[in-house]
């Protein structure tokens, strides 16, 4: 096959595990028979939809939602970074600001850092 032939249409459930969006081919076709995926803006419930270059897939991964472009449909499941040159990431960044104060790494308080904490509470009410 020459590099300017276009590529075939393959699987969606077999192109989310090739692009290692997901650890087996089974998991994806599990979110995709779930009716999780997104192929151009519809619905699809069927693992063996195909799609190729230029669709957008959006989808579930973890906690967030993943949105992207099929540039190419590969020949395999290959390393990280070969997976990572057949789409295009789409997902708006989220702001990576803590909601919550969050430990700071410092350990327990030393007994001259407890003393110096309770100096500043107020006593007890009797």
């Amino acid at each position: 096959m020459s590099d300017d032939a276009p590529r075939p249409l393959i699987r969606l459930d077999k192109w989310l595990w090739q692009a290692r969006f997901f650890k087996t081919r089974s998991l994806a076709a599990r979110v995709v028979s779930g009716g999780h995926v997104r192929v151009n803006a519809a619905k699809t419930a069927k693992a063996a939809h195909r799609v190729g270059p230029g669709d957008t897939l959006t989808f579930p991964q973890g906690r967030d939602i993943r949105v992207v472009r099929i540039c190419d449909t590969g020949t395999r499941r290959g390393p990280a970074a070969e997976a990572r040159t057949l789409y295009e990431d789409l997902t708006p960044i989220k702001d990576t600001a803590p909601s919550a104060p969050r430990y700071e790494g410092k350990g327990r308080p030393t007994k001259k850092d407890r003393r110096s904490l309770d100096s500043t509470r107020t006593p007890p009410l009797d």
